[in-house]
């Protein structure tokens, strides 16, 4: 399913784009049940809730999380053949799944500011990866996935404060002015796979009348010995489950200095940043 030159793209930039992974009538069957879903009231991980009447769009179709825990579709899609036998060449071993997450995006929601994936799963050796597959036609103009190419090869940068303005979540990471940011256009059925150290995020969705659903998966590499406690039980993609130990927070992250006007990352210790940057 991946070729060579595919592959190498993907470990140079750190994604790769599969086109039409999933087929239209499957895509419009995922569509349907997870909008059945979400209209029918609330579930295990909604944090805001299901708010009809509120401002906010992401009160009234706020994302859905860990499916795979209570609903069989969810699972089955989260450890399908296809998106199994692609994780495991991308990372040169089978990976354990981990998390499902459904995006609806409503028109006028909120987009998230860049992050990185890591930062929140903490896998370890190794990082994480995700594979995330548009429901809805993607673009600028609705809130589409955008990525910074190469950042893979970053650390976790050390976070800063989001506008919450135009992202839901209060998280960012910085990048230096100038930095290449990639939009990905796509289509209901690809998927995007990308290492859990890239930098991404997406933008507002600024239509009056177009979602951009997204159903995302998790995965850490086979070689992982720790995750982070929120996304236990792992799973291997038999869907059976494997015992790994709870990464903690901590540790270093990393932050831009400027080297004779180049710009680069030195890893400092999180308990001794507030010192550094005071």
């Amino acid at each position: 399913m991946i070729n060579p030159d595919q592959k190498h793209f993907f470990d140079h930039n750190g994604y790769l784009l599969l086109k039409h992974l999933f087929g239209l009538d499957e895509v419009e069957n995922y569509t349907n049940h997870y909008m059945r879903l979400r209209l029918q009231g609330s579930y295990p991980g909604d944090t805001s809730g299901v708010d009809i009447g509120g401002n906010d769009p992401l009160k009234k179709f706020p994302r859905m999380i860990h499916m795979h825990r209570w609903d069989q579709i969810s699972l089955d899609w989260m450890i399908d053949h296809r998106i199994a036998t692609a994780l495991t060449t991308l990372m040169d071993r089978e990976p354990f799944a981990v998390q499902t997450m459904l995006y609806f995006k409503p028109p006028k929601a909120r987009g998230q500011a860049l992050h990185q994936d890591q930062f929140y799963l903490r896998a370890q050796p190794g990082t994480c990866i995700a594979a995330w597959m548009a429901l809805d036609s993607c673009d600028e103009e609705n809130g589409c996935l955008q990525v910074v190419p190469g950042s893979h090869d970053w650390p976790l940068l050390c976070t800063i404060k989001a506008d919450t303005n135009q992202s839901f979540s209060p998280v960012s990471v910085p990048i230096p002015d100038g930095t290449p940011i990639l939009s990905l256009v796509m289509e209901p059925g690809d998927v995007l796979f990308f290492n859990g150290q890239v930098v991404h995020g997406s933008l507002p969705n600024r239509t009056e009348d177009r979602f951009r659903r997204a159903l995302i998966g998790h995965y850490i590499g086979g070689e992982a010995e720790m995750v982070s406690k929120f996304y236990h039980p792992i799973l291997r993609m038999n869907g059976t489950e494997v015992k790994l130990a709870e990464s903690q927070r901590g540790g270093e992250c990393g932050v831009w200095t400027d080297e004779k006007g180049t710009q680069k990352i030195e890893v400092v210790s999180i308990e001794g940043l507030a010192d550094r940057t005071e």
